[in-house]
């Protein structure tokens, strides 16, 4: 079986963003794996191997669009279990979620893969597009937001479940096809198939890259492209014109009792 991971390099959302006039300044961020891509990852680790063996039945690629640092994220993922690694050379500003989706659906093109799995959305741009518009291109079946996966005995569909409104919802879908992870899927018991025991439960969220993982990372290959050998056009259909931090908050005030308070909220605050 045969898993593309798709994974973006975002800044490290820990850190307090700096702006520079309308736009953010990134000149000195650390970059970090796309949480919910660092999820896919571990996801389809998971679904390749015997997680009570370690024996793996499979290959896990990773697809990284971006500047040639971007490597350093695909090291990371590599170091953590995938098998290798795709970079198509891009500037940040030379993408939307169309642009990305259409690259994604020529590297499918190319790898041929059986499953596409990605995290369900960016950390910085948090657009939730990529994964609905790459099934949209594709002509595949999706499952979005999976908090759990389970692939068939005979690798030929997954059944995943979402945790929607109304409590949790199962769909099955025929491979190849594309599903999108949501946090809940690096949970010890998330993830199930025809080769780990049912008693096995892995460690709680993604697997830390060991110091062995780390040193084969260097030798396994990244294969790198351009838009423009896929066949992409970068022609973006959203521009970002300007980017401004919330207004500041007001500093609270105190009341003295219960009628104050609902006086405030219903003539200040008209809320009530």
């Amino acid at each position: 079986m045969k898993i593309l991971v798709t994974v973006k390099r975002v800044p490290d959302p820990e850190l307090r963003p700096k702006f520079k006039g309308p736009e953010l300044d990134l000149s000195s961020v650390s970059w970090v794996v796309n949480t919910f891509d660092e999820y896919a990852v571990e996801t389809a680790l998971r679904l390749v191997e015997n997680g009570a063996t370690s024996e793996r039945a499979g290959e896990v690629v990773v697809l990284s669009i971006g500047p040639k640092e971007s490597g350093q994220q695909l090291r990371s993922c590599l170091a953590m279990g995938a098998d290798r690694g795709i970079l198509v050379d891009a500037t940040d500003a030379a993408l939307d979620s169309d642009v990305v989706a259409r690259i994604v659906q020529a590297v499918v093109e190319r790898e041929k893969p059986d499953l596409l799995l990605m995290g369900k959305q960016a950390v910085d741009g948090d657009s939730n597009q990529v994964g609905q518009l790459v099934a949209g291109l594709c002509g595949w079946p999706q499952a979005t937001f999976a908090a759990t996966i389970a692939l068939a005995a005979d690798e030929k569909s997954v059944t995943v479940g979402r945790e929607v409104d109304a409590g949790l919802e199962t769909k099955r879908i025929p491979l190849p096809g594309v599903v999108t992870v949501d946090l809940r899927s690096v949970m010890p018991r998330s993830v199930s198939n025809a080769r780990t025991p049912e008693t096995h439960a892995w460690a709680e969220g993604a697997r830390y890259a060991s110091l062995k993982g780390i040193m084969a990372a260097k030798k396994k290959p990244i294969e790198e492209l351009t838009p423009a050998a896929l066949g992409v056009t970068m022609t973006p259909r959203v521009k970002v014109v300007s980017v401004e931090a919330p207004p500041a908050r007001k500093a609270g005030i105190k009341v003295k009792d219960i009628a104050e308070l609902v006086q405030r909220l219903h003539d200040e605050a008209k809320v009530i």
